[in-house]
């Protein structure tokens, strides 16, 4: 079992919270909850979801939070929470002991109130990590799972966001860099001081960001303008092939935004089944996709989804969390629906991007030892 971290100021209708982060290996999730009997305070929550049925810990403090914390659920059942202080930024562990909460506090690291996020829980479930973003460049912090505290891994060039983990160690960064006015995806090797290698470069002048990436499958789900205008695409790491723009992904009046990617479909990208998030003026609701076929299923959203928040079973079931008063830790099963019958082999494939195009340099990255110019650290 597989999960991304969600992180999103929407609370989908759900009972007092924001955000909603899962572990890479499916067996903790935490949010930041508000008591509405006590005051409207603010405190973590642990829900641990690979147990017979879900369940959630409240993990207080000694005094209540503030509405902007983040949370990070590690892989020992630990909340990493992340505090901001005005420019300083203050990270502990928290963890159930009885009736109370413990906390080991891990150090802080001096940033602006807003120049610092958390990135999506690490692949090996031990380690978390920041970033910190200045005018021109990035620093990548090891916020937990150090020997010292936080710990700078690397300082990048250009304003670095989202990220996506390429493998299973947890070596392995892709990072969405601005730079010189465009946006394209890098990898960033750990173990070799963030060194920066390309990952997305559609065309020359195209933004190309990564949304998703499935370490089993390769399957990479990416945001480009490279068609002309904002368009969902899929290619595979370590293919030649260009990245593909399904019409079905586009929506009239409506958002789409990937959230989990079906674990476990090792070789077979396309067999994938990837879940993602539909927002319009009237609410939001789920989608699910293959890359083999060309519907785009759509159904409603259990009451109180955490907008946005999800995970796949390798056996292909989509596990979407909820809370509300009657049930306030819960998850609704849903199997992926099977796709259409295929097209009929004459039909033209499926259109690649423009020819102007070039295919996404896929096959090149991240494991080929390229380097960028020096001081890219």
């Amino acid at each position: 079992m597989t999960a991304l971290a969600i992180e999103t100021a929407a609370d989908g209708g759900a009972v007092g919270g924001t955000g909603f982060a899962i572990t890479a290996n499916g067996a903790y999730a935490a949010r930041l909850v508000r008591d509405e009997g006590g005051g409207a305070a603010w405190f973590p929550e642990r829900w641990t979801l690979d147990g017979p049925e879900p369940y959630a810990v409240p993990l207080p403090g000694n005094q209540p939070e503030e509405p902007d914390a983040g949370v990070l659920p590690m892989a020992d059942g630990r909340v990493l929470i992340h505090r901001r202080i005005a420019d300083r930024h203050a990270f502990a562990l928290l963890y159930p002991t009885g009736p109370a909460t413990g906390e080991l506090p891990l150090g802080a690291v001096e940033a602006g109130p807003d120049e610092l996020t958390l990135l999506p829980p690490s692949p090996d479930g031990s380690c978390a990590y920041a970033l910190a973003v200045d005018a021109d460049s990035t620093a990548l912090w090891l916020v937990a799972g150090g020997a010292f505290g936080p710990e700078l891994v690397a300082r990048l060039k250009g304003r670095c966001s989202g990220g996506a983990w390429l493998d299973r160690t947890g070596r392995m960064l892709a990072l969405d860099r601005e730079l010189d006015g465009r946006t394209k995806a890098v990898a960033v090797d750990l173990e070799r001081g963030g060194e920066v290698t390309e990952l997305l470069q559609i065309t020359d002048d195209s933004n190309d960001r990564l949304l998703l990436a499935d370490a089993d499958s390769g399957l990479l789900l990416i945001r480009s303008d490279a068609p002309g205008h904002d368009r969902l695409g899929w290619g595979v790491l370590g293919s030649a092939l260009p990245v593909r723009f399904p019409d079905c992904l586009r929506l009239a009046d409506a958002a789409v935004t990937p959230f989990a990617i079906q674990p476990g479909q090792v070789l077979m990208p396309e067999s994938c089944a990837v879940a993602l998030r539909i927002d319009a003026a009237g609410g939001s609701w789920v989608g699910i996709w293959r890359p083999a076929g060309r519907h785009l299923h759509q159904l409603a959203a259990p009451q109180g989804w955490l907008t946005g928040a999800g995970l796949w079973t390798p056996e292909g079931v989509l596990r979407l969390p909820y809370a509300t008063q009657a049930s306030p830790c819960a998850l609704l099963d849903v199997p992926a629906p099977p796709d259409p019958a295929p097209a009929p082999p004459a039909l033209p494939p499926e259109p690649a991007p423009p020819a102007a195009a070039k295919p996404v340099p896929l096959g090149q990255a991240p494991l080929t030892g390229r380097r960028e110019p020096s001081g890219d650290r």
